[in-house]
């Protein structure tokens, strides 16, 4: 008996990592293939080498300056962390009100639509004079950028549930607090993740744009300086190191949604295949 329920786990252990092997290997071997090029266009020097640096000089410049780059990917990611978490509460209660009040919607939507036109870029330098050099600048502007995808998301998950399960679970005499826990609540989560997988990766980008325009660390200061110094191993390494903060926090968001929808669709369509 302990030896067939040993036998099934193995088993199942195989088929995990076979089917986990299955998953990235195409990733995988897209990132081989780009490097692979990448290599050949500074070997063959199809670009100048001050232009695009070869694999080789970018990946020393990452192992011998390790410390320095370490620090400053820090502080990006220390601002894109707390501008991210900012604007998915402060979303989702806008989220909310919008919902629940039409008057609000109608208020407040064309506001949240002309914020998300204006340039971020154009109005960032107003923070830093409002607020200085400082962390606050760079973290309202991740905010302001993260914040959209998060309010979107969120209304068009609330707003998706059928208006005839509404009126069922209000005729059976649910309050409109246990209506919304148990099922506008669960029916909002998938479009809410979605717009979370948008707004993390936005995120970084509003972290970056704060330091472009004032800052003396994190890799938009990284990247600015690298640029001014025609360094582009270090810009490059500086790229490199921020696509690598957004990729972990995306890879984040799809555990956190894999870990609370196991019941949805999607799950169950990426396990079967």
């Amino acid at each position: 008996m302990i030896a067939d329920k040993a036998a099934g786990e193995e088993s199942h252990l195989r088929e995990q990592l076979a089917a986990r092997a299955e998953k990235a290997w195409r990733p995988a071997a897209l990132l081989v293939a780009i490097t692979a090029v990448w290599w050949a266009i500074a070997r063959f020097k199809l670009v100048a080498a001050y232009l695009v640096p070869s694999p080789g000089d970018t990946w020393h410049v990452i192992t011998d300056q390790w410390s320095y780059l370490w620090s400053n990917t820090w502080v990006t990611s220390y601002e894109t962390l707390i501008g991210f978490a900012i604007a998915i509460i402060v979303g989702v209660l806008v989220a909310l009100l919008m919902v629940y009040s039409p008057t609000a919607e109608k208020t407040l939507y064309p506001l949240l639509l002309f914020a998300q036109v204006v340039p971020k870029i154009a109005i960032a330098p107003l923070f830093v004079v409002w607020l200085g050099f400082g962390v606050s600048p760079k973290i309202v502007i991740t905010v302001l950028i993260a914040f959209f995808p998060v309010v979107i998301s969120m209304v068009a998950g609330l707003k998706s549930v059928d208006p005839e399960i509404l009126d069922l679970a209000s005729t059976m005499g649910s309050s409109s607090f246990k209506t919304f826990v148990k099922i506008r609540l669960p029916a909002s989560l998938p479009h809410l993740f979605s717009g979370l997988k948008v707004a993390v990766t936005l995120a970084v980008t509003g972290a970056v744009v704060g330091e472009f325009v004032g800052a003396n660390s994190g890799l938009g200061y990284v990247i600015l300086q690298a640029t001014g110094n025609l360094d582009t191993p270090s810009l490059f390494a500086g790229l490199l190191l921020m696509s690598a903060i957004g990729v972990v926090l995306f890879c984040a968001i799809e555990a956190a949604e894999a870990l609370a929808l196991p019941w949805h669709a999607s799950r169950r369509t990426r396990a079967t295949t």
